[in-house]
């Protein structure tokens, strides 16, 4: 495993991340394919045998289940201080905005309830999970900065956003004093690659972390064409995400086939590969050993500079589609959503 810092912060992490939005009590998740506590601890256990220390959930991950398996395997098997944990919160829901709950309020809670959920003192990385136009973004700055103050966070950073955002939002930081964020989390990979407009121009100038999800495009740059997976024709949002453009999407995933063999690794590596020339550290979602293990082989594997070109030539622009295409304020209540618990959360 290779490890770097990420952006403006002190943090250490590989440069695989463990997505971990897969584990988690299934009842209390939408996805058949959520593992239960035994299967997780062991698919984190081999990560961290891999060299793997860096690890995302949310909050709203099988409404919080996530975080508690995550939390209970990191315990038992890796020192606290040798682990970068992030985790995310969501925007303040309806009745704590008709409640009066101020957002600094709502992120302390949001912490609180991770905290409790991962059995830590502190987070790594504190991530806004999705822009909260029903609250002033002074409040979300402030309130974050509290829980840095407090010690309960020592990093932000933000996902599902925009360059416009995420500039906005670290100009205010600087202003008041406030801790910025140090990472972005957002949507890009081999066939999807809309951040490259913006997004990663912003980051490459102001040193902020790229730790994109989403990375294999929800197995699709990791299977030869036609070949499909559980997940796969299960996940509905993931279809609704790339099923419109699946044509043109087949031309780069057969070449990322045809470079796999050329090469003699898995169609895994080179997409990794491929991304990790461009981002810190993407986030690797896995449900089976195999996923992390072939993203930790991507780390070795050297893409050549005709190769990169090769993979790149054939995409086309992509219109937004997820959270991205619901974010802005005018658009929110047509939203997708899902239930966690009792709340409805846009989702990722």
């Amino acid at each position: 495993m290779k490890y770097t810092k990420l952006g403006n912060s002190e943090l250490k992490v590989s440069r695989i991340c463990m997505g971990c939005m897969g584990f988690g009590d299934a009842k209390n998740g939408q996805h058949s394919w959520t593992l239960d506590e035994e299967h997780s601890r062991e698919i984190i256990k081999r990560g961290l045998d891999l060299g793997v220390n860096f690890f995302d959930t949310a909050i709203g991950y099988q409404s919080g289940t996530s975080e508690q398996y995550v939390g209970r395997a990191l315990r038992d098997f890796a020192r606290r201080e040798d682990v970068v944990v992030a985790t995310k919160f969501l925007p303040r829901t309806p009745q704590e905005i008709e409640a009066g709950i101020s957002g600094q309020k709502h992120i302390e809670q949001m912490v609180n309830t991770s905290l409790k959920n991962l059995g830590m003192d502190y987070v790594d990385l504190y991530i806004y999970h999705m822009w909260d136009y029903e609250t002033p973004l002074y409040d979300i700055m402030d309130g974050l900065n509290r829980m840095v103050k407090a010690g309960k966070v020592r990093y932000i950073g933000i996902s599902n956003c925009f360059a416009y955002q995420l500039a906005k939002a670290n100009a205010l930081a600087e202003k008041e004093g406030f801790a910025k964020f140090v990472s972005v989390q957002g949507h890009y990979n081999l066939i999807f690659r809309e951040e490259e407009r913006e997004m990663a121009k912003l980051c490459a100038e102001d040193n902020i972390a790229m730790t994109p999800y989403s990375a294999l495009a929800s197995g699709r740059l990791s299977k030869h064409p036609g070949e499909t997976s559980k997940r796969m024709e299960e996940d509905s949002y993931a279809k609704f995400k790339y099923d419109a453009t699946e044509q043109q999407d087949s031309v780069i995933i057969g070449r990322v086939a045809e470079l796999a063999e050329k090469k003699g690794v898995s169609m895994t590596e080179v997409s990794l590969a491929w991304l990790l020339t461009k981002v810190t550290a993407p986030v690797v979602g896995a449900t089976k050993l195999h996923h992390i293990e072939g993203a930790a082989k991507a780390v070795d594997l050297v893409l050549s500079p005709e190769e990169i070109a090769y993979l790149e030539e054939p995409y086309v622009p992509h219109r937004l589609v997820g959270v991205m295409a619901q974010n802005t304020r005018s658009s929110a209540k047509e939203a997708h959503v899902w239930s966690t618990g009792n709340q409805k959360i846009e989702r990722q």
